[in-house]
Parts: C-alpha cells; sequence; structure tokens
C-alpha cells in the first residue's frame, strides 16, 4: 500500500438531523473542547437516519457558522453533492469559507447518491456513471476558479474525494483528490486502496500523496489496529442529534494521543 506514515488523526460528522440548531452549535463547541481533528456535517436535504420528515439543515450555511464559532479544528462537508451546485459557485463559496476559518476549510465532495434530494429540490438524478463523470469534469472547474479568486485563497485547500467506485470514482480520486474517504469496513478499505494504488500509477500520482479516511463506529481497542494496518489515518465518528453523544469521539481522541 503506497501510504506513508501519518499522525492519525480523529473527525467526528455531526449529522444535522433531529436537533434544533442549538443543540449543533452545542456539538461543535465540545467537539473542539474534546480535541476532534476536524468537524464534518454532511450535504443532504433530509434526514439519512430515523424520521425522514424530521428537522435538517443545510450544509454549507452551517460550515460558514462553524468557520466563524471555532478556532482551531479543520471544517469540512463528509461530504458534498457535486450536482447541488455550479462548481464555480462551489469553488467560491469554499474560498469564502477558507477564509472566514482562516484556513481551515477542507473541500469533502462526492458524486451524489440520495435520490430523495434530486427528486424534491429539482435536480436531474441521471446515473451513476453521469454523475461521476460530472465529478471528474468539476474538479478541474473548481481548482480554476481558485487560482482566479481575489482574494485567493489562504492555502492550497485540500480535497477529499468520498466513494469507492472501483473502475471511475477511484480515478477520479487518483488525479485529483488529497483525502479519500473510503465508505466500508477495513477489508473494504484494503481492496480499495490498493486499486486506488493502481490508479495512481496509471496517473503518474504517488499514491503516498492521498490520505486514506474511513468512519468508524466501534471503538479503537476493537477496529484501531487493523484500519491503521491498511492505511487508515483519518478516522471520523458519525454522530446524530438531538444528544450528539460524544463518548465514542472521546474514545478515538484518547486513543489518538496515546499514539505519541
Amino acid at each position: 500500500m503506497g501510504a506513508t506514515r501519518r499522525r492519525p488523526r480523529i473527525g467526528v460528522q455531526l449529522q444535522p438531523q433531529h436537533a434544533e440548531y442549538a443543540q449543533i452549535r452545542d456539538a461543535v463547541a465540545r467537539a473542539e473542547d474534546l480535541g476532534v481533528d476536524i468537524v464534518f456535517n454532511w450535504d443532504h436535504f433530509f434526514p439519512l437516519l430515523g424520521d425522514a420528515a424530521g428537522k435538517h439543515f443545510e450544509c454549507w450555511t452551517m460550515l460558514g457558522a462553524w468557520a466563524e464559532q471555532t478556532s482551531r479544528v479543520e471544517l469540512g462537508a463528509l461530504v458534498t453533492c457535486n450536482s447541488y451546485r455550479n462548481p464555480d459557485l462551489l469553488a467560491d463559496m469554499a474560498r469564502t469559507v477558507d477564509h472566514i476559518s482562516g484556513g481551515r476549510l477542507v473541500l469533502g465532495i462526492g458524486a451524489g447518491w440520495f435520490e430523495r434530494d434530486y427528486d424534491r429540490f429539482g435536480y436531474e438524478f441521471g446515473t451513476a456513471g453521469s454523475r461521476i463523470a460530472a465529478l471528474g469534469e468539476a474538479l478541474p472547474r473548481i481548482t480554476a476558479r481558485w487560482a482566479h479568486g481575489n482574494p485567493a485563497p489562504t492555502r492550497d485547500i485540500p480535497v477529499l474525494i468520498g466513494g469507492g467506485g472501483e473502475r471511475k470514482t477511484l480515478r477520479v480520486v487518483a488525479q485529483h483528490a488529497d483525502v479519500w474517504h473510503s465508505f466500508g469496513d477495513v477489508d473494504v478499505l484494503t481492496r480499495k486502496s490498493a486499486i486506488l494504488d493502481e490508479h495512481c500509477a496509471a496517473v503518474g500520482r504517488d499514491p503516498a500523496e492521498i490520505e486514506r479516511s474511513v468512519a468508524v463506529s466501534r471503538t479503537p481497542a476493537e477496529v484501531a489496529g487493523p484500519l491503521v494496518a491498511a492505511g487508515a489515518t483519518l478516522l471520523t465518528v458519525g454522530v446524530s442529534g438531538p444528544e450528539y453523544d460524544l463518548g465514542l469521539v472521546r474514545e478515538w481522541v484518547g486513543w489518538r494521543d496515546a499514539q505519541g
């Protein structure tokens, strides 16, 4: 596997569902105080879990608020749906949040998949192939727009791409990503990471440049060893409202700090 040794990082995905915004704001503050490295939300318009008609809030307006609220953690969506915004507009939104946060934005992006969002908000759902092709076309437009922004972004904004399609999506990851987020267990991560390495070789990219990211729902004692052995160094716990229980997040932060 191509990844070099990196310091493990811990993320939390505060799923913006089933909560008042005050509860989300409080969870962000608690997560930053706890010591997480990055706080994510997601880019949907309706809850993915629980009551489908439950409370829900929009992704990017929330990221702007988080950028003002916080001072240390990185911020991003896990992940933005490429279909929902013109790529040049998305680039300028990201550039703006980058400045609001003082250079802490990660642009997490994917091809999109949740058909209800598309139907209710009037987007063309298309096919998995058409959505992945659109993502591949959007990423150069995003970086080109950043190059023409005034003021320019405060840094080279890291691009995190989520998805695991072995023939198309991982090719896009090899071409454009700084971080790849794998949806699946350690076996999926291992298999698809090796395929990503092959795509990197095909496009002339050092696979060690791409950090491997994965969601975790079990304790470090249960899964940290195999995941790290498979190359994962960004490990993110997802939590939902209204409580936003950060108990498992605390365990992962403790595990990270014990790594030295």
